[in-house]
């Protein structure tokens, strides 16, 4: 079965950095593109970031242009999101999803999704 189980949230002030894991198994990692998402209360879930199977293309929202980096390690079939200069809005759930190919910006696009881990930027 479709594994994605993330990891390294927490609280953090804001400015800080976090690094999030997301640890795949159960399929092929090396074929998929990858995404970040994040939803917080009340909201719909948002994308983030997402980063194709040989790490060639990476794209990201606005709100976290030139803050955050996605990249992955294939052999250890994992994917992770550096979050720098963090603000409190960006305190969130964090999942984890796997592209099925379609328009990488919409949730409907990725097939399996993670449990998520917790954000969150406050002083």
């Amino acid at each position: 079965e479709v594994q994605l189980v993330e990891s390294g949230g927490g609280l953090v002030q804001p400015g800080g950095s976090l690094r999030l894991s997301c640890a795949a198994s159960g399929f092929t990692f090396s074929t998929y593109g990858m995404g970040w998402f994040r939803q917080a209360p009340g909201k719909e879930r948002e994308f983030v970031a997402t980063i194709n199977w040989s790490s060639s293309r990476t794209y990201y929202a606005d709100l976290v242009k030139g803050r955050f980096t996605i990249s992955r390690d294939n052999a250890k079939n994992t994917v992770y999101l550096q979050m720098n200069s963090l603000k409190p809005e960006d305190t969130a759930v964090y999942y984890c999803g796997r592209s099925d190919g379609g328009t990488y910006y919409y949730s409907r696009s990725y097939d399996y999704w993670g449990q998520g881990t917790q954000v969150t930027v406050s002083s």
